[in-house]
Formats: structure tokens, sequence, C-alpha cells
């Protein structure tokens, strides 16, 4: 292991907040660890280790930081039904509430004995030592002080004040003035019940996360040939290869991506739609690993494995985006960065004036100054984003809509403007014969078979359209010497020695039509029929236009073909504005121009479309998009036939953006109205950390909210 190259992940227990993780990451890199990115959330730290810093290093580092470090559950068993935080918890709970029992119980001599209270405070404290302790000095070794360090602080001077007591008035009245064991123990307890509740919480906004996980199939069925006969072997999925041909029944998951050779069915195809209704699946047709086969059977080739199917890539991409801060963030983690030391200040400060200028008792100066440290909660700022974006991008996910990282959910919840592109965005690319117009008393029926007869000869997918359409119609005339005239058409002659053409408005040199069509026909050189067609406009794009301009955003048509065309798709959809016959460089001016408005998104899937998709706020593509277009787009929607996506990503990337305000309103609100409160005495230590043990669970439990929330 200490001599790999490539990328490990570790799991991190014990980190509870953005200082944590940061603390970690600065260790590592100190150490000479390289590529380091450690998420609290999740747990995991990724470094990549070489022969000079093993791995082992770096799970000595985190350990000293006091944090406990392992190896994933596939190469060290599985993890603990009870992690060290919850043992600690439980350990120290029995011991607080026999402490606490003095305030119940005043005339027991015994529980109310110095000593005794010592004795049954000392293993609390010295579990706080191990937990709290160890991750404060931790935090200070690494300059990034965390929330430990407040509580570390309070706690003992809670326990120091009690000793002092002890010693200077042991076997007087006056002892119990100065005892303060009880404060101690069920600070320590408050705060690792604290602790626990938010670890549970945090594991909360990554149950999408988890649960992309899950739907990766872990067993398949291969179909291998012994002697002539087929026979069925069942092998782990990460066995599998290229090219091998596996079964699927009824109820099956689909172990890969592939292609279906024999049989078919319905599949349950949510995990790429978002959507629940199932698809029909017959044999020539793509299938995608993790989806599910409701009903029937079929036998298919794999032809994506490992890391390379749609849904390993959907769960690095939304573990990648996760590393990806939004600009809000930097807001709280800016607080939080000298937030320590101001408290700190505070906490002196108050016992400074309750003791020498308000003449207080030390003991109460020292409690209020107590108080400040354990009321504090720089956490609830460090948590109010990440556990927002994580909760997000996996809604966002499990709905069909990769979103590469939280800054990009920030930016969706910005735009002001969507530019669509037309073709295969908002019509399916998928054209038919809308119309055929004949010139100089040419016949209906020799004009189509001449028509046909050249375009069979053609790839060209609009030559396709009409080949598809007509050619159960009528046959193709015999032609001879088909000539492909390069970015125009085709040229060929028949057995009487007529030439034909068919080709854009090119063919025609300088003689203008009498109408515009998307083809023309020439024989000998003669205009004798116009082909027109039409590009079917997708289900739903109406609708999504109208849903758009009804959150009050610009929705503008970009495009290069001809002006009748997309003048003729806007009207259709309800576009206001737009521009047509657009080379790419003239598509980035029109984004400069709509970006000087407000942010914008580019929506569009194909090569041309690129320069704009990485020019835009936030770049929109679709599963079926090409590769420059996918590799562009911060956005991608799954599938390409579902325009309403395009609404969902903006609502989930304006409810995440609002969820966050929400926690750093709740995260400084409770700091700004809690500290001057315990400052002045208003709150008593021990309430004042249970106040701070649930306020990190507030901000959490708002978070997960959003994971249910009605979008719109």
């Amino acid at each position: 292991m200490g001599n790999s190259e490539t990328s490990v992940v570790l799991q991190v227990e014990g980190m509870t907040c953005n200082n944590c993780a940061l603390g970690v990451s600065k260790a590592l890199k100190n150490e000479g660890f390289q590529d380091v990115q450690v998420d609290f959330a999740s747990g995991e730290a990724l470094l990549s280790p070489d022969s000079e810093h093993p791995v082992e290093e770096a799970l000595q580092t985190i350990n000293a930081l006091g944090y406990k470090a392992r190896l994933p559950e596939t190469e060290a068993g599985p993890a603990p039904r009870w992690s060290t935080l919850e043992k600690r918890f439980y350990f120290t709970l029995p011991f607080s509430i026999f402490l606490f029992g003095h305030m119940f119980f005043p005339e027991s001599a015994w529980i109310n004995h110095p000593l005794i209270q010592f004795l049954l405070c000392l293993p609390v404290y010295f579990t706080g030592v191990l937990q709290i302790g160890k991750s404060a000095i931790a935090s200070l070794k690494a300059r990034v002080p965390n929330m430990d360090v407040l509580i570390f602080t309070g706690a003992t001077a809670a326990f120091g004040y009690s000793i002092g007591g002890v010693l200077l008035h042991f076997g007087t009245s006056e002892v119990h003035n100065y005892l303060f064991f009880e404060t101690t123990a069920t600070i320590i307890t408050l705060v690792l019940l604290g602790n626990v509740l938010e670890h549970r919480s945090v594991k909360q906004t990554t149950t999408a996360m988890r649960e992309l996980a899950a739907l990766q199939p872990q067993k398949a069925r291969r179909i291998i040939v012994i002697v002539r006969y087929e026979q069925i072997e069942e092998v782990d999925v990460d066995q599998l290869e290229v090219g091998d041909k596996l079964q699927v029944n009824t109820g099956d998951r689909i172990p890969v991506d592939g292609l279906v050779l024999e049989g078919g069915g319905l599949v349950d195809a949510s995990l790429v739609t978002g959507e629940s209704e199932p698809i029909a699946v017959a044999a020539g047709e793509q299938v995608v690993g993790g989806t599910i086969l409701l009903d029937g059977n079929l036998n298919m080739r794999a032809e994506q494995v490992g890391d390379d199917t749609l849904l390993a890539r959907i769960i690095a991409l939304v573990k990648e985006a996760r590393q990806k801060q939004p600009v809000i963030q930097k807001l709280g983690d800016r607080i939080s960065a000298v937030f320590v030391p101001v408290v700190l200040a505070i906490a002196l400060l108050t016992f400074t004036l309750g003791y020498f200028v308000f003449e207080l008792r030390m003991a109460q100066a020292l409690m209020q100054a107590v108080a400040v440290l354990v009321i504090s909660c720089p956490c609830a700022m460090g948590l109010a984003t990440p556990t927002a974006v994580m909760v997000g991008l996996g809604r966002a996910a499990k709905s069909g809509i990769l979103i590469r990282g939280g800054d990009t959910l920030e930016k969706l919840a910005s735009v002001k403007t969507f530019l669509f592109d037309k073709t295969g965005t908002l019509t399916s690319g998928k054209f038919q014969v809308k119309d055929l117009t004949l010139y100089n008393g040419i016949d209906q029926k020799v004009a189509r078979e001449q028509v046909l007869a050249l375009e069979q000869h053609s790839n060209h997918p609009l030559a396709r359209s009409i080949v598809d359409r007509w050619q159960e119609e009528v046959e193709a005339a015999p032609l001879q010497a088909v000539e492909e005239l390069k970015g125009i058409g085709l040229r060929a002659t028949d057995a009487a020695g007529v030439s034909w053409a068919v080709g854009n408005h090119r063919l025609l040199a300088d003689n203008p039509p009498p109408a515009e069509h998307s083809f023309y026909l020439l024989k000998n050189e003669e205009l004798v029929a116009g082909i027109d067609l039409e590009d079917e406009v997708l289900p739903g794009a109406a609708t999504t236009i109208q849903q758009l301009q009804a959150l009050k955003l610009r929705t503008v048509l970009v495009s290069g073909d001809r002006q009748s065309k997309v003048e003729a798709v806007a009207q259709e959809l309800g576009i206001d504005e737009l521009h047509a016959e657009q080379l790419p460089h003239d598509k980035l001016s029109i984004i400069d121009a709509a970006t000087e408005i407000g942010p914008t998104a580019m929506v569009g899937d194909g090569v041309n479309d690129a320069p704009a998709l990485a020019r835009s706020t936030v770049g929109i593509s679709f599963g079926n998009a090409t590769p420059v277009a996918l590799q562009s787009a911060q956005v991608v929607v799954l599938d390409g036939q579902n325009l309403q996506q395009l609404v969902k990503a903006h609502q989930i990337g304006h409810h995440t953006l609002l969820t966050i305000k929400q926690n750093l309103f709740w995260a400084f609100f409770y700091n700004i109205i809690a500290i001057p409160v315990a400052a002045f005495g208003g709150l008593h230590p021990m309430v004042a950390a249970l106040a701070m043990a649930f306020s990190d669970v507030m901000v959490i439990g708002n978070s997960i909210r959003l994971k249910y929330k009605k979008l719109g």
C-alpha cells in the first residue's frame, strides 16, 4: 500500500465541522501528502500516498490529531456497530447522572461529599480530554482553532476551580461554594451527546449518496459457452469485462451499461430520467446499469463496466461536486476562522469585568465566563453551507440532474436569463417531411421517386428523414453516376440521360426560388420541386418555457438555423426574443450582452454550443449530447427529452441557496443573542451546554428538510 501512486480514501471518525476537516487537511499537507481533500460530512479523506509518504503515515497523522482513521470497509473489515464517540458518551452518562443527583438530594451526605464528587467527575473529565481535549490541542497545532478549544477551556476551568476549592476548603462548610464538578461532567456529557446527534444527523444529509451507491448491482449472471452449450454463472459485477454476454430476468438490476441482444421488457429508468414511468426496451437498444427490469427477460452485451458505467460516473461526479464550495460559504468560513479567538477574549473580559469591576464572587464570574465559552458555537456556521449543498446535490442526482459543484447550485439560483439552442434542445432533432411543392409541371410520384433515389445515397440526418418517410410509399428511380456535391447535395443521371440533383439553396446558385424550402429538386438544372422538413418540438417544451417565464426569467432562442424556422419555433413556444442564423462566435456576443443584465444559463447539446456553454454563467446540457458539450456544461440533465428538469434544476438551486441563508441566519442569530446573555449571567453553564449541543442539530435539521420540501 505504501508504494501506491493512486488515490486512497480513508475513513475518518470524529470530524464534526469544516474546521475539523481543514485541520486534518493542513496536517496531511504539512506531512507532504499530495492531492489532499477532506470532507467532514462523509468522513472521508482523499490523498495520494507514495513511497516516501505511505498511507500508514497518513493514518498516524490523523490519529495524532485526535480523530480515528482507518482504511475503507473493503480493505479493513466492516465499520464497528458503535463509534468511539458513542461509546464515550454512554461511558460518561451514568457518572454525570450521579453527580447531577446532588441537586435533587441536597441532604445526602455521601453524594455531596467533595471526594465522591471528584472521583465521579474524574473519569468524565479524562474522557473529555481524550475526545475534546485532543481535538482542541490538535486544532491549535494546525492553527485552525475549533469549537473544542472553547468547550475544553470551559470544562477545565470549572474542574480546576473545583479542585482548588477542595484543596483550600476541605472539611469546612465553605467547600460547597467552590464545587462545580457536576457542571464539568454535564458540559462534557452534553457536548458528547450533541456530537452524537450531530453525527447521526449529518449522515441524513448524505443519504442520497448512499442510496445512489446502493443502486450499484453486486452480482451478475454471465453467459458462458462450455462445449458448445451455453451456461449461466453468477459473478461479482467488478469481474465483468466489455463484451461479456449477460442474462437479466424480471426484478433484476441491470448490472452494467450495455446493448440488448435478445428479448426485452419494461425498465424502471428513473435513475436516468428522474421519472417513475417505466420504458420499454427491445433488441438493439441501450440499457443502463443500476436500472431495474420490472417485467421481461433479456440477454445483453456489456459495453461499459466498472468506473465507466453511467451510475459510477454519476457517483464520482457528485462526490467531486461536494468539494466545490459556494461563494456564500466564504462568509461563514471567514467568521469561523476568527470566531474562537474572539470568544476566548469575550470570556476573559466577562470574568475580568465581573470579578474586578462589578465585584461578583469569583465563582459567579467564572461560571459566567464558562457559560460564554460553552454557549458559543462556530460549528453551526461551518455546517450551514455544506450540509445544505450535500442535500441539494443528492436531490438533484436522484432526479436525474447532475450538478458539478455547490458553487453551481448557487449560480443556478441567481440565473436571470435562459438561452436555448433550437435543434436537439427544444426540438427532437428528428426531422419529418412536412410538404412537397411541385414546379414546372412535374408529377408528384416522379418527384418523390427521384428524391428518394438520390437521398438514399446520403448519410446526412436530414436525408435519412426523407428516406425513412418515403421508402415504403414509392420505389426509388434507377440512377447512374451518383455524385456528391460537397456542402450542397447530390447529382446523378437516369437511363434517358436526364440530369437530376437534390440539395440545399446553394444548388440554385444565383437563381432565387419562388419560395423557401429545406431542399430543392432540379431536373436538367431547372427547379421542379421543393421539400419542406419539420423538426418536431419536444413534448413539454412549451410548458417549460411558460414555467420559466412565470418565475420572472427571460427566455431567449439562439440558433444557427434560418430566420423563418427559428421564428416558427419561437412563436410555438411563446419565446419573445430570438436570434437566428448565429454562428458560434455570434452566440458568445449574445451571451455577453445578456450577462450584463444578470447571470445566464445556456442550454445546448451540440459541438457548436460548447463555447456558449462555457461562456455562460451556467452551462446546461443533456445526457445524449456530444462529448464536448457535456465537458463544457456544469449541469447535465440525463434525460434529453425531459425539459421539465430544467425548471427542477433551477428550483433545487434556489431552495438550496435559501436553505443556506436560513442556516447562516440561525447560526449568526444564535451566537449574537446567546453570547451576551451568557456574559451577563443569564445562563447556567449546563443550560448553555445543552443549547450549544442542539444548535448544530437545528442547522442540520433544516438542511435535511430540503430533501422533502415541495419545490416551486
